[in-house]
């Protein structure tokens, strides 16, 4: 029988090489259509790497833990009170650093509405009380002057961000110069770069506009503002007694996630007695991330399956030619004995030679996808630096094996599907009319 099928596939060879040029055309189509497959996927799997990265980086790692003011009863002493006692306490900080070791980092934080000046000038501003870590967690880039460190932990010193400093000191470098916090004189020792505003990401639950923030480390407001406070703005005052605002809690593994938060619950559920905090997960980033890629992948694949199946339909048509053309041959070998089964099977390995082997070229040149991709990313920046957009530069195709398995099923899939119709139609000729055929 692997005699049999050996000599058929031979058979089927030798036919082939004898018109060599309409042979490499029909199995060009399934080069190009098996080629592209694994091409558009890799680079599919690249742009889609390059965004999950960035979609981790914008916090899809992070658990936000925030203080949230509980609904008043209205038969409480918590309602009465008028400066209403809530959220996360310094001590919760403590509990999550030293009770999960999993975790990479937890950052805190303190925010208030707070009024700065500057001689005339007035700027109500988100004043964030803060630690080092809080600029990359949050993206921030300095403009001018410096970051809060270590060093300034109680010290009155504040960083503005942009609209904050120009607001304060429309025509002044602010560095260096004093502002007015409550009653208390800073100095400003830096100043942040405008930046768009953000929700849930990185360690921003709401809405953000970083641009209005004020920037003070987190000891200073402990110490020089306290817990309660009492603000004006707009003509409304509200108080309240609040030790953090928030915490952010970065993990190591996106797998980890959902674990961590749950434990970050149990250990806030057994020392708040009220519900005046909230875990939030911003997995759902990541989530979103993984149905785009399926989605791009998907359009992908049906965009080279078109590709084949044009291929496919050419290896038709040049069959249904050879058919034409071997008429007499075909009823040569009914009349010495040949069955319809052989007739067919000679067809269907010719077909099967033209996509296999077309397949097996494309499967070789898409696995070039990695260098073909760089070299043509050199030649055109080395003709024109500014054409390609800088998304271009980051993205490296990533490989597939899905794609390559998948292009060679389809590829000699397409050859049997579209090899069949030539076969059957040259079985069933009559070997009488064949032998007649001129």
């Amino acid at each position: 029988m692997n005699f049999y099928f050996l000599r058929t596939l031979k058979l089927g060879l030798k036919s082939l090489l004898l018109q060599r040029m309409r042979a490499g055309l029909a199995a060009l189509g399934i080069f190009i259509g098996t080629m592209t497959v694994i091409w558009l996927v890799a680079i599919g799997e690249g742009v889609s790497y390059q965004a999950q990265q960035q979609i981790l980086e914008l916090g899809a790692k992070n658990i936000i833990v925030r203080s949230v003011k509980p609904v008043p009863s209205g038969d409480g002493e918590q309602s009465n009170s008028r400066f209403p006692k809530y959220g996360l306490l310094r001590e919760d900080y403590e509990r999550i650093v030293s009770n999960i070791p999993s975790i990479s980092r937890a950052i805190p934080m303190r925010e208030i509405v707070y009024e700065l000046r500057v001689e005339d000038r007035n700027a109500d501003s988100k004043l964030v009380g803060c630690v080092f870590d809080y600029l990359e967690l949050n993206r921030l880039q300095v403009a001018r002057g410096r970051w809060l460190s270590p060093r300034d932990d109680g010290s009155k010193v504040v960083v503005l961000a942009d609209e904050t400093a120009k607001k304060l000191f429309p025509y002044q470098d602010p560095i260096g110069k004093s502002v007015w916090l409550g009653d208390d004189l800073y100095v400003v020792i830096g100043q942040t770069q405008p930046r768009d505003a953000a929700a849930a990401i990185g360690g921003s639950l709401d809405a953000r506009d970083f641009n209005r923030d004020a920037y003070i480390p987190l000891e200073t407001l402990r110490i020089h503002i306290g817990d309660q406070v009492m603000t004006q703005v707009g003509g409304n005052r509200q108080g309240e007694i609040v030790q953090l605002s928030q915490i952010t809690v970065a993990v190591r593994s996106v797998e980890t996630v959902d674990e961590v938060a749950s434990i970050i619950s149990s250990l806030l559920q057994r020392f708040h007695e009220q519900d005046d905090y909230a875990v939030v997960v911003p997995k759902e980033l990541l989530r979103q991330a993984e149905r785009t890629r399926a989605m791009f992948n998907a359009l992908l694949v049906v965009i080279a399956g078109i590709s084949l199946l044009v291929g496919g339909i050419g290896i038709m048509n040049i069959m249904l030619a050879t058919v034409t053309e071997r008429t007499r041959e075909i009823g040569i070998r009914r009349a010495i004995g040949a069955k319809r089964r052989d007739i067919i099977q000679q067809f269907l390995s010719e077909t099967l030679l033209l996509s296999g082997g077309g397949g097996l070229l494309g499967v070789l040149c898409g696995l070039m996808v990695g260098p073909l991709f760089s070299l043509t990313r050199q030649l055109v920046t080395s003709v024109s630096p500014d054409l390609l957009p800088p998304i271009v530069h980051a993205i490296e195709p990533r490989i597939a094996l899905w794609s390559v398995g998948l292009s060679v099923f389809i590829s000699l899939g397409t050859g049997l599907i579209f090899g069949v119709y030539p076969a059957r139609k040259a079985a069933m000729m009559n070997p009488i009319d064949a032998l007649r055929h001129e």
